[in-house]
């Protein structure tokens, strides 16, 4: 399993931002960020990562994962990760807006089995 500041590096660099950019957005330091890719800092609060989440369309879950954080298991199928990133290039969509593209990829993919 990769590092928390290798996937904080991956996320950024896939949405196309650079550390000064995400200081401006979410208001946390380049220094501060650097450090966390750079695995300096492992454990940031659950505020930053919220922070980080949302501005690189990851999975928050995941990212409290990486840093060590326990993460409930919920009893609901979940998005996978990779649809939330797919999401997130079209813009911001909402919960409901995801999962009708998740249910439209699985619908596109039966077709193909058929």
């Amino acid at each position: 399993m990769q590092s928390l500041g290798v996937e904080l590096t991956r996320l950024r660099k896939e949405s196309g931002l650079t550390l000064r950019r995400v200081e401006a957005a979410v208001g946390i330091s380049n220094a501060y960020l650097s450090q966390l890719e750079n695995d300096k800092i492992k454990t940031p609060s659950p505020n930053t990562l919220y922070k980080l989440s949302q501005i690189y369309g990851g999975s928050y879950e995941g990212l409290m994962a990486k840093a060590g954080y326990p993460v409930p298991k919920e009893s609901k199928e979940e998005v996978p990760e990779t649809a939330s990133r797919l999401a997130a290039r079209v813009s911001d969509v909402s919960p409901s807006e995801a999962d009708a593209l998740v249910d439209y990829l699985k619908f596109l993919r039966q077709s193909r089995a058929e």
